[in-house]
């Protein structure tokens, strides 16, 4: 005969999972079996956590939201560094280090946070959702462009509650720039600038050299490198210090561009690029000839991309990146005393129309500070402190609640990143990292003398998810898996 506990828990996961599709369920009513703030463990979400360290410290813990809902697994390759903390703060969770042995272990998933190194953001949230089970998946959504536009048809074919880990798309101080923009304030919008003092990591040099020797006792090497070519124990890369290299990591794009990108994405209605161009800092040899690194992101870059005109924009649009600490000139517009974007002027967004600026800063950031400059002398100034009640604006906790919902909720449809609107802005962000690694390109002419053939405008057809001058440059779109972690 069939445990009731058991019986009455799958109820529970195939209501949560099936919202969408059914009116009502029985669940005891809360005063009923616990008096005022008891939440029934009917009513309750059973949340995993892969990638229990850094990042996901805080996404795990807010996703529980003050212990509302129940963690009952946490997935980490090693238990002994920054992961500890999770495994402090939910005692109870069982622990695997291979998500893909908990998830089919662990049948009382409902839903994941997704918060490891780069390459394995797709194969874990394809794996998730495969089953069934919503994920939120930290920023970027993918590592590929491939990626981004398989998991955001997959989210949709299967149901499932979705988003991605840009919290600042949840602060509030953006409706003032949509406000600005949406009321006309600077006319007609042909151009934004973004930039960032990123990176703050090793980045630009060669690739550590593997030395077996050192790996940590605890640490599963195998499992991190995931679907990335095997390679010996390599040192330096594992917990942190990945975001440099292509194999594991998107870069400074990759990190503090979907923050920064978000602001005019959203705010103007973007869709698909239609070019991207770039150039890069390199590192100069002995011969003084440049040195690039075709497996790692560059020192600094700068690029280009183009929009079609929206019904918010109004007019085509020009984007430029710049990492690496380099910056756009300060406008005459915005007084000389002012920071533009952030504190320092180290990281933000210009958002140039016909009739003004607004300035703005990374919007995970506190404060936010959005700024308007007026061609006429008149400004307006978001608040100087936030002070918001939930942390990371409720982000996760939102995301929590439309898992309750269900996917054809009005609460899934208002999430501020589901993957409906993450994928093509991931794709976007992707589409720089694509230039550069473009840009990279190299081969030997008849002349025997290097010619970086790659150096050129790429056109994009953002339906066909293809590059139509150069087709070398196709292979960025998507990565080769090892066996056993394809998506």
């Amino acid at each position: 005969m069939e445990n009731p506990e058991k019986k009455a828990d799958n109820s529970r996961r195939n209501f949560i999972k099936n919202t969408a599709l059914a009116s009502s369920v029985f669940i005891v009513p809360r005063h009923v079996l616990g008096g005022v703030g008891f939440t029934a463990p009917s009513d309750q979400l059973n949340i995993a956590a892969i990638g229990a360290g850094g990042k996901g410290i805080s996404d795990i813990k807010n996703a529980s939201v003050n212990g509302r809902e129940r963690v009952v697994a946490l997935c980490d390759v090693d238990f002994s560094g920054s992961a500890a903390q999770s495994v402090k703060n939910f005692p109870d969770a069982k622990r695997y280090q291979d998500y893909r042995v908990m998830l089919d272990k662990e049948k009382d998933i409902d839903a994941v946070t997704i918060s490891t190194p780069d390459h394995v953001h797709g194969p874990a949230a394809a794996f998730a959702m495969q089953r069934g089970i919503h994920v939120y998946v930290q920023k970027p959504m993918t590592h590929n462009i491939r990626e981004a536009r398989m998991l955001t048809q997959m989210a949709r074919d299967q149901k499932v509650v979705t988003q991605m880990g840009n919290q600042g798309g949840s602060n509030p101080l953006l409706g003032m720039i949509q406000k600005w923009v949406d009321s006309d304030k600077l006319g007609a919008i042909s151009k934004v600038q973004i930039w960032t003092n990123r990176p703050v990591w090793p980045q630009g040099n060669t690739f550590p050299q593997p030395d077996p020797s050192q790996k940590p006792d605890d640490l599963a090497w195998d499992l991190w490198l995931g679907p990335s070519k095997k390679i010996p124990y390599t040192p330096n890369l594992h917990p942190f210090n990945w975001r440099g290299w292509w194999e594991y990591g998107t870069g400074a794009l990759g990190d503090v561009g979907c923050h920064l990108v978000d602001i005019p994405f959203r705010t103007l209605g973007l869709h698909y690029p239609k070019d991207a161009e770039c150039s890069v800092g390199a590192v100069y040899s002995q011969m003084w000839t440049p040195d690039y690194h075709p497996e790692g992101c560059p020192a600094s870059s700068f690029i280009t991309l183009h929009f079609d005109a929206t019904d918010k924009s109004k007019a085509p649009i020009e984007m430029t990146w710049s990492d690496g600490g380099i910056r756009p000139s300060h406008p005459d517009i915005i007084p000389a005393d002012h920071d533009i974007g952030g504190a320092e002027s180290a990281n933000g967004v210009l958002i140039i129309g016909e009739k003004g600026i607004i300035s703005t800063n990374i919007n995970d950031s506190s404060p936010l500070m959005p700024k308007l400059y007026l061609n006429d002398g008149t400004t307006e100034f978001g608040p100087e402190t936030e002070d918001f009640p939930e942390p990371e604006y409720g982000h996760q906790r939102k995301w929590v609640d439309a898992c309750k919902a269900g996917f054809a909720s009005k609460e899934h449809k208002e999430l501020t990143s589901s993957f409906d609107y993450a994928g093509p802005m991931t794709e976007t962000v992707l589409m720089g990292n694509l230039a550069i690694r473009s840009y990279m390109l190299r081969k030997e002419n008849a002349k025997g003398k290097t010619e970086y053939y790659g150096r050129k405008k790429l056109l994009w057809d953002g339906e066909k998810m293809q590059i139509t001058n150069l087709e070398d440059a196709n292979q960025f779109v998507g990565r080769t898996y090892r066996e056993g972690w394809e998506v």
